[in-house]
């Protein structure tokens, strides 16, 4: 044996191997279901902190209304979508739109619901709670501490 030269050759992969695109398939799948989660989370965070600017921006605008009119509140009007009386509307010198409650979502996030206190659980009803009598405004599915309350 001494003339006979033994050789192995190895061939030239051009490409990957089944095994290979399966690990990468589940790593990936792996990375997915720990990323996906947190996107979720943040949505829902900033769905709370834009209510929260909203209902602010309300009270605000409420008490600005009713510092310039002898302590008189706007005309909200309940069951509406959106209609806080005179501190809303394209001419207004106070909120050009109608608020929207993003935690609520859709169009029930600009319904205005009248009552005495905010709410005691998550509803996707209305968005807006307004005391008449005060002039108190809550975001509905809120707390009285004006924190959200769990979907």
């Amino acid at each position: 044996m001494r003339g006979a030269k033994l050789s192995f050759t190895r061939r030239n992969a051009l490409g990957f191997t089944l095994v290979e695109i399966l690990i990468v398939v589940v790593i990936l799948g792996i990375l997915a279901g720990i990323v996906i989660p947190q996107f979720a989370r943040a949505s829902g965070d900033a769905q709370q902190t834009a209510t929260f600017s909203e209902l602010q921006k309300i009270r605000r605008h409420i008490e600005m209304y009713r510092a310039r009119n002898a302590g008189q509140l706007p005309e909200v009007i309940e069951g509406s979508l959106g209609d806080w009386g005179q501190i809303v509307g394209r001419n207004s010198e106070y909120l050009q739109g109608p608020p929207t409650n993003a935690w609520v979502g859709g169009l029930n996030g600009q319904k205005i619901q009248f009552a005495s206190g905010p709410d005691a659980a998550f509803q996707l009803d209305y968005g807006w709670i307004y005391d008449p009598t005060t002039g108190r405004v809550w975001a509905g599915s809120f707390d009285a501490q004006d924190a959200p309350i769990a979907r």
